[in-house]
């Protein structure tokens, strides 16, 4: 895609992909392996044509190498994680961090976006787009970036590479606080979570949507992507009532969610691939834990069954 050329991004299923697995996580560092990464893409390479990765680190390097070598027909939105530039006292699970670690993290998140733009610049065949980070700017983020920040790093990217460019975040920051950024960016990427907010599954489509068209339609001028779209199958009740999230559930969301994607052309990626167990709290039923449409052993999960009766 050329920035100077009109925005199409071709409707597709997509999907939201990590690998991390028992016994992994970005915070200790311990990263999927080559082999483990082409399971995974091998398992999704038949049925989506679209991954999001979220970070350019070492298990972005090999998703990369691997759709690459294994010659796989995967187009990457990737994304820079940029962590916290500022305290964010009202963020209910930890928003706080001394002068010190603020600015390492400034740096760190120059270096991302230096990242971003070389694996742009080095894959331009896989990576049709770029974001310049991920709910950084909600009010509840444990990770708060300025807005002058976040338009900095827009900026710096669409300096270095040619892909477009946006900036993954909940729906309704985008309604009002996210004004100056749209006008930044090449289309708007958004989050919907209904089994968050509190709907059930007779209520979850229609709100999708809500959250979809009130974006699109106060800002006709610019292509808008759902980023992340999904429902978990499990819940200690923390944030999600136990009773609102299943297998059964997740089922009927995805085919709701998928059926207008395809019948409306958005690009929908869906909240995501592969359970991860490194998320959240150490509870077993953490629902951070619980989104994947298979679980952490690749196993596909009811919604996943019939097209995936051999695994």
């Amino acid at each position: 895609m050329n920035r100077n050329e009109p925005l199409t991004i071709e409707p597709g299923k997509a999907i939201c992909y990590s690998g991390f697995r028992e016994g992994q996580s970005p915070d200790t560092g311990v990263y999927p392996t080559y082999e483990q990464i082409k399971e995974d893409l091998l398992i999704l390479h038949d049925h989506w044509k679209y991954l999001r990765l979220y970070d350019c680190d070492e298990q972005t390097d090999l998703v990369l190498e691997v759709i690459r070598k294994e010659k796989l027909d995967f187009k990457v939105m990737l994304g820079a994680y940029i962590g916290a530039e500022m305290n964010n006292f009202g963020c209910p699970w930890g928003g706080s961090y001394s002068e010190e670690e603020l600015i390492q993290n400034k740096e760190r998140n120059q270096t991302q976006i230096y990242k971003l733009i070389k694996l742009a610049n080095q894959y331009p065949e896989i990576i049709f787009s770029l974001s310049a980070g991920n709910e950084a700017l909600v009010n509840w983020s444990d990770h708060y970036v300025p807005m002058e920040s976040v338009i900095k790093y827009v900026r710096m990217i669409k300096a270095g590479a040619k892909q477009p460019v946006t900036f993954c975040e909940n729906y309704a920051p985008w309604l009002d606080k996210l004004k100056a950024l749209v006008d930044e960016v090449d289309f708007i990427s958004i989050h919907t979570y209904p089994v968050w907010e509190y709907k059930n599954i007779h209520e979850a489509m229609e709100y999708t949507k809500q959250n979809y068209y009130s974006v699109a339609d106060k800002y006709p001028h610019k292509p808008v992507v759902i980023t992340e779209a999904g429902w978990a199958t499990n819940s200690n009740g923390r944030g999600i009532s136990s009773e609102n999230v299943s297998q059964d559930l997740q089922e009927i969301y995805y085919n709701d969610l998928i059926g207008w994607s395809e019948k409306e052309e958005v690009l929908t990626f869906v909240f995501e691939a592969f359970d991860e167990p490194w998320k959240g709290s150490q509870e077993p039923m953490e629902p951070e834990k619980h989104w994947g449409l298979f679980t952490v052993d690749r196993k596909p999960k009811k919604v996943m069954r019939k097209i995936y009766t051999e695994l």
